[in-house]
């Protein structure tokens, strides 16, 4: 009668075949397998004729519509009169693409599915492995692992990474993978579990794509990291902190309390950066982390937001934000300058989609620049927002123009807060020509205060060292100490 029936062929040795499977391989009298390529396959009864899709492998280049074209050929087989028999390698819900279409698409043609289970490739690799899949075993695929960038499972847990059957596909996942693991983080390839070939290979993981036994039926075994790093693992740490049994000065916290805290680190990891000191920046980055999720601890605890609403939402947000990368081709751009302008657009967009009321008024290009920014980046910000909706000089020269004229201003200006407001319109104009140089003012300054205080310093203890007290001395005695501690800075 009409149907699929799907069978399980196991890892790879025919004495793994179930009883069930064995039943149904002997009553049938073919078999159309995803491939011939698998040991099982010698072992099958000898009266059945066997079909396979190995010749779709060679002919279709994309691995995804290998599998479509397999599971289409698989339903069509199913409305005969007498069904089809299709084999799979492992277990049919185990890495097996072809098998989740089949069963998607099964029900709009009325045709029944059959699921015989086998033994999937896991059973034999943790064995080799002498590992127990629980808790934390997490499982990939290596086409999906290859096409990312960075891995989907986190390091504080074991990974198998199922079907490594090429040096090129282990260079692909390797590269994945090293954007968690360090370059020689000590990894396992398994051969043909399960088979007389089974075969542990031990090797960093940079030496992946060099071993000369990958074939179909190799598997990456990935260790965690020696420390907890994952994201998940440093929740669990900080939502202990506020549970009853956790830290009494962290459960007291609320989001006011913290403000201080959350400034504070933001300027230590400005510090680090400005000093271009990576081990001081990661250390900084991990107390800037720990405030966003305690904060969004303290929000989930007070019903407020999850973290996984935090990240949804940004996620969301950047690939909006960002057709050119995760869209069509259609969407495609020519430069930064481009980039810039379809991000207003959009932005402007979402203003639109969010819809506006006497409480909730459209803010306009400006209006979401946070008021409490310093006040160089806020003029800054405000600058190049308006840059990007055409509000500019033409070039730089109108630029330099204004700063002058705003010198000037300042000259003529009296006292009191006329001089106040010329110098604020002066400062406008520096942070203006900074932005066309493509300088980041706040930086910039921050730079500039440090080389001064550094300086200054020096000329301290110059006058310490002749003993004499600065306020003592000439501004022709400064001057030439302050040439020196320039000087001794090369």
């Amino acid at each position: 009668m009409p149907g699929i029936t799907i069978v399980g062929l196991g890892p790879g040795n025919p004495h793994h075949l179930t009883r069930e499977a064995w039943e149904v391989l002997n009553a049938a009298r073919e078999i159309y397998l995803r491939t011939a390529r698998h040991p099982t396959v010698a072992g099958l009864p000898a009266h059945l004729a066997l079909h396979s899709f190995d010749d779709l492998y060679e002919s279709i280049a994309d691995f995804a519509q290998v599998y479509e074209t397999i599971a289409e050929k698989v339903l069509d087989l199913g409305t005969r009169a007498e069904g089809v028999l299709y084999g799979v390698p492992g277990h049919p819900h185990v890495a097996e693409a072809s098998v989740a279409l089949i069963r998607a698409r099964a029900a709009a043609r009325s045709l029944s599915v059959r699921l015989v289970s086998g033994i999937s490739f896991l059973e034999p690799a943790l064995e080799a492995l002498g590992l127990d899949a629980l808790p934390h075993l997490q499982i990939a695929d290596a086409l999906d692992l290859a096409a990312r960038h960075h891995p989907p499972f986190h390091p504080d847990a074991p990974a198998l990474v199922a079907q490594v059957y090429s040096p090129a596909l282990a260079s692909d996942v390797k590269l994945t993978l090293m954007n968690q693991y360090p370059d020689d983080h000590a990894v396992a390839l398994v051969h043909a579990v399960g088979t007389s070939e089974e075969k542990v290979e031990r090797l960093p993981l940079y030496a992946i794509d060099r071993s000369p036994h990958i074939a179909h039926l190799t598997a990456l075994y990935v260790p965690p990291l020696p420390q907890a790093s994952a994201f998940e693992t440093f929740q669990n740490t900080i939502a202990h902190l506020r549970a009853p049994d956790g830290c009494p000065w962290d459960r007291e916290q609320d989001h006011q309390t913290l403000r201080t805290n959350l400034l504070e680190e933001t300027y230590e990891v400005l510090a680090a950066i400005d000093a271009d000191d990576p081990a001081a920046m990661r250390e900084e980055f991990g107390d800037l982390l720990l405030q966003i999720v305690l904060h969004s601890q303290i929000a989930l605890e007070s019903g407020e937001f999850t973290l996984a609403e935090v990240i949804a939402g940004i996620q969301a947000k950047i690939i909006r934000r960002h057709p050119h990368v995760f869209g069509d081709a259609r969407t495609r751009v020519n430069g930064v300058g481009e980039v810039l302008a379809n991000w207003e657009k959009l932005k402007a967009a979402e203003r639109v989609a969010a819809g506006h009321s006497a409480e909730k008024p459209d803010k306009g290009v400006l209006g979401t620049v946070p008021p409490a920014l310093p006040a160089l980046m806020q003029a800054d910000t405000y600058q190049h927002r308006a840059a990007r909706v055409g509000f500019d000089w033409p070039d730089i020269s109108g630029v330099k123009a204004k700063l002058h004229e705003e010198i000037a201003e300042v000259e003529a200006a009296g006292e009191g807060p006329e001089t106040e407001a010329e110098i604020g319109d002066l400062l406008f104009a520096v942070v203006n020509l900074a932005r066309w140089l493509k300088v980041d003012p706040e930086s910039a300054l921050r730079s500039a205060n440090a080389k001064f205080a550094r300086r200054f310093r020096q000329v301290e203890l110059a006058a310490q060292a002749q003993g004499k007290e600065m306020k003592q001395m000439s501004l022709e005695e400064l001057d030439g100490l302050w040439n020196e501690a320039k000087r001794g800075e090369g």
